[in-house]
C-alpha cells in the first residue's frame, strides 16, 4: 500500500523529477488555494467517481480552478449515469481517505478497477501538483511522467477534453 513515503520514494526510484511541499493537511481545493503551496498554477481537483450499478469507476483530474458537471463528465466517457463514489469505495481500492484523493491512489488499485481519466488542460499545462497518497504534501511533477508511471504500474489512463 502507497502512503506519502512509499509513493514519494517510488517516485525517485523510478527516476521521476518531482519536487516536495510539506504543509498542513487541506481537505479542498479552497484550503490548498490558502494554504499557499508553491506553484498552486498546476493544482489539481481529483474526483472519485462511479457509475449507477457499480461497475466502473473512475478519478477524474481535473484543473483546480475548473467546474465541469458530472453529466457533462458522464457524456465525454460514455458511461452510465455517474455520483461519487462512497468513502469506503475510496478506501478500498485506493486506499485513500476524503481530502487526499490523488491520481496516484490508483497505485493502490491492487484489481485496476478504477480508470483514471485526465483532462486535456492537465497535459496541455505540463507539469501536475497532486498529494503523494497523503493531504499533507504536494508533489509537483511532469503531467507526462505521472501517466508513464501509472501505466507502467497497470493503470488505465484516459485523457479527455472536458
Amino acid at each position: 500500500m502507497y502512503g506519502k513515503a512509499e509513493t514519494l520514494q517510488l517516485l525517485d526510484q523510478e527516476g521521476i523529477v518531482f519536487e516536495t511541499y510539506e504543509h498542513a493537511a487541506v481537505f479542498t481545493v479552497a484550503e490548498a488555494i490558502a494554504a499557499n503551496i508553491p506553484h498552486s498554477e498546476f493544482g489539481a481537483k481529483n474526483l472519485f467517481l462511479r457509475d449507477d450499478k457499480h461497475r466502473a469507476y473512475y478519478l477524474v483530474v481535473l484543473p483546480d480552478q475548473k467546474s465541469v458537471p458530472l453529466r457533462e463528465i458522464q457524456e465525454h466517457l460514455g458511461s452510465r449515469r455517474l455520483s461519487f463514489a462512497s468513502d469506503q469505495d475510496l478506501a478500498a481500492m485506493l486506499g485513500l481517505i476524503p481530502g487526499s484523493v490523488t491520481p496516484l491512489g490508483a497505485l493502490n488499485d491492487a484489481e485496476h478497477r478504477v480508470e483514471v481519466v485526465i483532462d486535456q488542460e492537465v497535459i496541455d499545462a505540463g507539469y501536475v501538483a497532486v498529494h503523494p497518497c497523503d493531504n499533507t504534501a504536494t508533489a509537483l511533477l511532469a503531467t507526462e511522467d505521472l501517466i508513464e508511471l501509472l501505466r507502467r504500474h497497470g493503470s488505465r489512463v484516459r485523457v479527455v477534453t472536458l
